[in-house]
């Protein structure tokens, strides 16, 4: 798939649970303590960054995941 693909599948159109329950994969997720696997991030400014990178470079890193919609 496609990154504009990704994108637009994404950002669904109403709040339905067949749009929103598809990208709900908790159990998908590491447990509480142990590290999230590294993977790369777009900043606001357009650049792409490291999640290793920027968790390296701060006591507390918060990564928010959300919709576009």
């Amino acid at each position: 798939m496609s990154d504009d693909e990704l994108i637009v599948r994404y950002n669904y159109d109403s709040f339905v649970p067949d749009k929103f329950q598809p990208w709900m994969r908790f159990d998908e997720s590491p447990p509480l303590g142990e590290a999230a696997p590294d993977f790369t991030m777009s900043r606001l400014a357009g650049s792409s960054v490291n999640l290793k990178e920027v968790a390296a470079a701060h006591v507390y890193t918060i990564v928010e995941f959300g919709s576009f919609t």
